[in-house]
């Protein structure tokens, strides 16, 4: 087995960005969302409520971060200057972030069509790993230790799906779809349908991760990032409920949790310990 895809999402939501090496960080892969948009609420916004947070392109720029939209002139993003904290909430998780520039709010309102703000993750931000989430659903442990933290990602630092399950979906479809439905950090090739929902550690390229609950799919895999609108007989999902429903929800690809610090490179072997 091996590491055949490997994808950041600078910006909770944005377009993927894919990349042939990322630094393994005990949050995630380093500049994975660790900015995100939220409402006047303080809430969360995601491609969920706003399929069009799909088409920003979010590219790490030294500490701040380049976003690009269509229709929208290019925006430089500059790493919060002041210690200013912003109250957000992800989905449980009560978060204490930095507030961006105002330009970056007005930017990102334009473009979404509503009042929104753009808050930072930086070093002095934390958010622990909660472990019965709201967003996974599931009875089994989420193996988070005391100290383990986590980005703006919904619930756990990395996403792991393997090919051939995606393969598998695309079997079924009357029309395939791509992996990046379904926002991975990490795709593993020559690996058994599914496989991943029978590991309980691996390694790849020399680094552990432990694997926690499935990933709990919901209405975001309809949105087809390349227009930002949502598929309108609601697949891969409508399918997905028919042979990957369980007691947990509707689940595709497996949730981790990294135990060593390193680079993670395309190619790296990917081996099962446990």
């Amino acid at each position: 087995m091996h590491l055949s895809g490997l994808y950041l999402y600078p910006m909770k939501s944005c377009a993927p960005l894919p990349v042939e090496s990322a630094r393994i960080e005990p949050r995630g892969l380093q500049h994975d969302r660790r900015w995100m948009v939220a409402g006047a609420d303080g809430r969360c916004l995601t491609g969920r409520e706003l399929p069009r947070l799909t088409l920003v392109q979010a590219v790490p720029e030294g500490d701040g971060l380049s976003l690009q939209a269509p229709g929208m002139p290019a925006r430089h993003v500059p790493a919060p200057a002041t210690d200013e904290v912003v109250p957000v909430v992800v989905w449980k998780s009560d978060v204490r972030a930095r507030a961006c520039d105002a330009a970056a709010d007005a930017w990102l309102s334009a473009f979404l069509g509503r009042p929104v703000r753009l808050v930072h993750m930086d070093a002095g931000v934390h958010r622990p790993i909660v472990h019965r989430s709201i967003v996974h659903r599931s009875n089994e442990p989420s193996q988070a230790q005391a100290g383990d933290e986590v980005s703006f990602a919904d619930a756990f630092p990395l996403l792991l799906i393997t090919r051939a399950a995606l393969d598998g979906l695309n079997a079924r479809l009357p029309r395939p779809v791509p992996m990046l439905r379904f926002r991975p950090n990490l795709v593993v090739d020559d690996a058994p349908a599914h496989a991943e929902d029978g590991w309980s550690r691996i390694r790849i390229g020399g680094h552990d991760f432990d694997i926690g609950p499935p990933c709990v799919r919901c209405v975001f895999t309809t949105v087809d990032p390349t227009r930002g609108e949502r598929d309108p007989d609601g697949e891969p999902l409508r399918t997905l409920t028919t042979y990957r429903r369980g007691e947990a929800g509707v689940t595709f690809g497996r949730n981790l949790v990294p135990r060593s610090t390193g680079t993670l490179r395309v190619g790296d072997a990917v081996e099962v310990v446990a």
